[in-house]
Parts: C-alpha cells; sequence; structure tokens
C-alpha cells in the first residue's frame, strides 16, 4: 500500500541523550543516543495505517498513541537519527502490507484416508496392549 513513506521533520520530534553501555569517554561526554517521538494521530497516515498500528502490539507504542523509538548504535548522531527514521519507516511498512485473506478448501479423499488407516492402526495398538481375558 505505501512503499515509500518518508515523514516530514514536522512529524518527527527528536531529543539527543547520551547512550548506554560500554563505550569510555564518548558514552559518558556525548549525547549521541536519539529518541525520536512520532504521534500517529497527528501524522500525515492514511486512517487505515494509523488504526492499523495503533492496534500494533507493539512495546514502542505508548498508550497515548505515540511511537518512541531509542536508536543509540552508531557512535554519531546523525547516523542515530537516520537508523531511527528507518525503523520508524519499517513499522509502518510492516502493517502497510495487508495479509492475504485466508479462503478454506476442504481436505483431499487421499488425506482423508490417510487419517483413517493412521487411526486404525494406532486402535490395534492399543487393543494388543489390554488385558487378555481367561475365558477365551
Amino acid at each position: 500500500m505505501l512503499l515509500n513513506w518518508i515523514p516530514s521533520e514536522a512529524e518527527l520530534d527528536f531529543s539527543a541523550i547520551r547512550a548506554s553501555g560500554p563505550g569510555g569517554q564518548n558514552v559518558n561526554k556525548v549525547s549521541s543516543a536519539i529518541h525520536l517521538r512520532f504521534d500517529i494521530a497527528a501524522s500525515s497516515l492514511p486512517e487505515v495505517i494509523k488504526q492499523r498500528l495503533l492496534h500494533l502490539a507493539d512495546q514502542r507504542i505508548n498508550r497515548d498513541g505515540i511511537v518512541v523509538i531509542k536508536a543509540q548504535e552508531h557512535r554519531s548522531q546523525e547516523m542515530n537519527r537516520a537508523d531511527a527514521v528507518a525503523r520508524l519507516q519499517a513499522m509502518v511498512q510492516s502493517v502497510a502490507h495487508l495479509p492475504t485473506p485466508r479462503r478454506p478448501t476442504k481436505p483431499t479423499f487421499g488425506s482423508k484416508q490417510r487419517r483413517l488407516e493412521g487411526k486404525s492402526l494406532r486402535s490395534g495398538i492399543k487393543a494388543g496392549r489390554s488385558r487378555v481375558s481367561a475365558g477365551e
């Protein structure tokens, strides 16, 4: 549906924070990680995509319908910013793809025969485990 959706700068809210984890002085002094906030309701996405995003079971979407993505993979702020936007685009692409509807089918004659043969074979195995009566 949406093949190349690119959000406008007005729809995205970036804030630079310090990254966590190992990295020495670069991590301790430079705010290279990026928090990307994207309000689904106020975006330029079509209503269908907005509804599907809001119903997505993703921990990055809060109750207010705001997507929060933290990018801290790279050392530079610009690369983390590009990574966050790419991850947002991937999230939108995942809900933009409509799943094909399932068409119910009937089992074939051969599959029914194989199922019944398996059941009778199993029945015979279980019947062989029963006690032998003294009268016979």
